[in-house]
């Protein structure tokens, strides 16, 4: 998410959340298959309003919708984001934050950024490491922890193929050898692809995941900008989901126009993939929805130039109505500026019947709406391999009643148990989610 010189303004000179238009439409009116989309609003400094990051104090935690119940399976871990699970039941989780600026960044623009990021809880220094939680006793949490590889460079996505292990680095995909059931990584890895990085690298989470049958990797890179405002000559193969073909090397450009895609995932009835994406602030409370989608081959979703479709953004100079004419639309909307990142199919074996068909999205929240949105986990139900129905709320509660962040959920991963692992980045922890058990009559 971009902060302009005007939020630059806004922060030295305004208290934090005094700069702000205020929602005049739901988040579930930009929710679903036809969100309402209001006409921009222009205003001399976009709306910021960011909730302080304070942790769980106590025995907090987050609320689980009725008929499930939460638990921490991590504590005290530093800055989790992404998860991946190894096929022996192993949990990998990323701690990362973002690289670090060259000093060529220094100045008043990067002391008020950083004033920014710490409030939101971000401005920690990047762990760069991968951290590898076991649950010996299978009861959800884990009793057994070891640093699985570090000495990387703020990494994001994981995938193991045969007995190799791919890191996405926020500059490049690296290569490790791995041995089945093991609790670290020594070895040197192997770089086997450059990723656009450089100095200002804007979106630097790079996430990947494997084909079925293992040939392929697709990898998000999201773009340098808000809107193409550093140049599209910044933005060259950003915006965009690759597809790397890990016989030959060969890359190429999957999928365009898509502004921040994170989250990942195969539906299983289909095999179609999927992706959720951060869209672009800085024009209301109300505008844009972030979105999840089906990724077609070859197509493009319309960033920098429009949104949602054919929607123009007036704040890109030039334009290019021919690639606009192609933009597709999304599949379903899921509520303006949520800060969607995390996503997870439920594979048909989760919770109850309303959970076994659909996907799971971490929301991490909204620093440029007001009220706030997102800071939860939803569940996207899906019927003949679509979403069909509105959201289900499965973790709430990482909002205090005074609107401080306790945590924010980012990578959110099914285990081999079922159960749901949340990754929160301000609370510092990953949360297990099952259903409660009926007691035995035993």
């Amino acid at each position: 998410m971009r902060l302009s010189n005007y939020v630059m303004l806004c922060l030295i000179t305004i208290p934090l959340g005094a700069c702000s238009d205020i929602a005049t439409l739901s988040v579930a009116d930009g929710t679903g298959k036809n969100p309402l989309l209001p006409s921009p609003k222009k205003s001399l400094i976009p709306t910021v309003n960011i909730a302080n990051a304070v942790g769980w104090q106590g025995d907090a935690k987050p609320i689980a919708a009725p008929g499930l119940e939460v638990r921490a399976f991590a504590k005290n871990l530093d800055h989790p984001r992404w998860l991946y699970e190894l096929p022996n039941g192993d949990v990998l989780v990323a701690e990362t934050n973002s690289p670090p600026k060259p000093k060529a960044a220094a100045g008043i623009r990067s002391w008020i950024t950083g004033k920014f990021m710490a409030r939101a809880g971000a401005a920690a220094p990047t762990a760069n490491r991968i951290t590898l939680l076991r649950d010996n006793n299978k009861d959800g949490i884990a009793d057994e922890r070891k640093v699985f590889l570090q000495g990387l460079y703020s990494p994001f996505g994981m995938a193991l193929i045969g007995n190799h292990f791919y890191v996405a680095n926020a500059d490049g995909i690296v290569r490790f050898e791995y041995t089945p059931g093991s609790t670290q990584i020594t070895g040197q890895g192997t770089k086997v692809l450059d990723l656009p990085g450089g100095p200002i690298n804007h979106h630097w989470t790079k996430n990947i995941i494997a084909s079925n049958d293992g040939s392929k990797l697709f990898i998000t890179v999201g773009s340098n900008s808000n809107v193409a405002e550093r140049g599209m000559e910044n933005e060259t193969g950003r915006a965009a989901i690759w597809e790397l073909d890990l016989k030959s090397g060969q890359h190429r450009i999957f999928a365009s126009g898509l502004r921040n895609p994170n989250g990942l995932a195969w539906e299983p009835s289909s095999n179609a993939l999927w992706t959720v994406v951060n869209e672009r602030d800085e024009i209301g409370s109300d505008l844009v929805p972030d979105y999840l989608t089906s990724v077609k081959d070859g197509g493009f979703y319309g960033w920098p130039y429009s949104y949602y479709g054919q929607h123009i953004d007036k704040r890109v100079q030039p334009q290019n109505p021919n690639l606009v004419a192609s933009a597709l639309i999304p599949d379903f909307a899921i509520g303006p500026h949520t800060g969607s990142l995390g996503l997870a199919s439920s594979k048909g074996k989760q919770f109850m019947d309303e959970y076994k068909t659909g996907m799971f999205i971490g929301q991490h929240g909204s620093w440029n709406r007001k009220p706030f949105s997102g800071y939860k986990v939803i569940f996207v139900p899906f019927k003949d391999s679509k979403p069909s129905g509105s959201p289900i709320d499965v973790l709430t509660g990482f909002l205090d009643d005074k609107g401080q962040a306790q945590g924010r959920p980012v990578g959110v991963l099914v285990d081999q148990g079922g159960g749901l692992l949340v990754a929160d980045d301000v609370g510092n922890r990953i949360w297990r989610v099952t259903k409660i058990l009926a007691p035995s009559s035993n």
